[in-house]
């Protein structure tokens, strides 16, 4: 179990670090790049996925807190998931804890990555990226413990 700690923690702070360095350099350092497909362009996000509940601005970023607190709290007395998950539960908090720490920081979620090949996609960034990632990674581990339970029957 410390050993699962360890590289959990690990994990959560260097992806957290990287976010927000590359958000750094949108904000601060115009990191940026045009083609015709893909634009990295500053934008901010004052709600969540496709700008939706922006009309909560503000009280956003206590809303997400206390959503990663209640998922911490069931964690911490559920043992068994985070065992089973550690890996991508460091990345799904990772991802969500930069987005938020965005919204004290910033006033918003910083987004950069801008899809326009063919049709617009909503504008997103590397945090939103992992987030979806450790979703797949829940969902492959699930799919995995399900075939391996139907060999069991």
């Amino acid at each position: 179990m410390k050993k699962k700690l360890t590289i959990s923690i690990v994990l959560f702070f260097i992806l957290v670090c990287i976010d927000q360095y590359i958000k750094y350099g949108f904000v601060f350092l115009d990191f940026g790049f045009e083609s015709d497909c893909i634009s990295l362009v500053l934008a901010y996000n004052y709600g969540v996925a496709f700008s939706m509940f922006e009309f909560l601005k503000e009280n956003l970023k206590f809303i997400q807190l206390g959503l990663i607190l209640a998922i911490c709290l069931y964690i911490y007395f559920n043992k068994e998931v985070f065992e089973k998950y550690y890996i991508p539960i460091s990345i799904l908090l990772a991802g969500g804890l930069s987005n938020i720490l965005d919204r004290f920081t910033y006033g918003a979620v910083v987004d950069y990555v801008y899809w326009h090949c063919g049709f617009d996609f909503a504008i997103f960034n590397f945090a939103d990226v992992i987030i979806d990632f450790a979703v797949v990674l829940i969902l492959y581990i699930q799919y995995k413990q399900y075939k391996e339970d139907k060999k069991r029957v």
